[in-house]
């Protein structure tokens, strides 16, 4: 099949149609392929890759990160990436409106013709929700409640949060899990401002208000393609990245960032980067380190996993990003909606 597709000439840009533009979302979890996928569906269709991975937005982050390669990022143009300091922070309604942005952009007509694809590609769910669906806007934040709330968690732990989010939420509570506790602050801070904005609004919770006031992308068609490859797969192939960064310098480059920004650069606190940080301070050896990342990675593409699967319209890959016949199919599938 990979012979047969690489064998017809195939367009370098889009053809032109009356039909909406298309996007391609490359969704999946940690470890599966999503960048190799991306990569060969953006070479064969004069792609653009907007990246939907918060953590991979951050600049001077890289190991830990699993971003593309300098020599993939300059054979194919990147957007959202390297693209935010590591002191500042980007919500998902800031991400969706800038990434919206970029996709008009990318698909903009010139001489009557299409530019290019965009591929989005990325682990972020929350992300790629307020890409394609849109988030409420929500109460402006309080720095003052956001404060005592983490005065909280570090007084009571951070489960004690999320028991305060699941009386307030218990849908919000189920998807949030408690160790992420920028989140659970987000929502809690959410369903207490519903609260005191009229007497109606304290009968509902974040998970309602989400529901309203969302404004999904319009003007594109949009193929999601989802890698699903064999879970004792994945787990093996999550175990041997996170090896290969320690091994490459992920606790030097950890004790580098943190000597240049301090622990407030939120990134520190992402997979990897904190157990890195935790080896730092003498909480754990190096080889805990390794397995605690380990197990955390496995553990957050669970929860991808389960995210995903509410996406609607997922066209299933059964396979890593980065095998050429999976590679045929997602090429194979871009080719049926040009």
């Amino acid at each position: 099949m990979e012979r047969a597709l690489k064998s017809q000439k195939l367009p370098n840009v889009l053809k032109v149609t009356d039909r909406e533009p298309l996007v391609v979302v490359v969704l999946g979890p940690t470890a599966s392929g999503k960048t190799a996928l991306a990569l060969s569906i953006a070479r064969r269709f004069s792609g653009e890759i907007v990246n939907c991975d918060s953590v991979a937005m951050y600049r001077e982050f890289e190991i830990g990160t699993a971003k593309p390669s300098a020599a993939e990022r300059a054979e194919v143009p990147h957007h959202l990436l390297d693209c935010v300091d590591p002191l500042a922070d980007v919500s998902a309604g800031e991400y969706g409106r800038q990434a919206r942005r970029i996709l008009r952009e990318i698909v903009l007509r010139e001489s009557g013709q299409r530019r290019h694809l965009p591929v989005v590609s990325g682990g972020t769910g929350l992300y790629l929700r307020a890409l394609l669906e849109g988030l409420f806007p929500g109460p402006q934040r309080s720095e003052e409640l956001r404060d005592r709330l983490r005065a909280r968690a570090g007084k009571r732990g951070t489960e004690h949060l999320h028991r305060m989010l699941l009386r307030l939420d218990s849908s919000a509570a189920n998807r949030i899990h408690a160790n992420d506790v920028p989140k659970v602050i987000r929502a809690i801070e959410v369903c207490l401002a519903a609260r005191q904005s009229s007497p109606r609004a304290s009968r509902r919770n974040m998970t309602e208000l989400w529901k309203e006031g969302r404004e999904p992308l319009h003007g594109f068609r949009i193929l999601r393609l989802g890698l699903n490859p064999d879970r004792e797969g994945l787990y093996a192939r999550i175990n041997q990245r996170a090896a290969k960064m320690f091994d490459q310098g992920l606790i030097a480059e950890t004790e580098t960032l943190l000597a240049k920004y301090g622990a407030q650069a939120r990134p520190l606190a992402s997979l990897g980067y904190k157990q890195a940080l935790q080896f730092l301070r003498g909480e754990l050896d190096r080889e805990s380190a390794l397995t605690a990342a380990q197990q955390a990675h496995r553990n957050y593409a669970k929860r991808q996993i389960t995210w995903f699967r509410r996406e609607p319209d997922v066209q299933w890959l059964a396979g890593f990003g980065d095998d050429p016949d999976i590679q045929a199919q997602g090429i194979a599938a871009v080719e049926r909606e040009i």
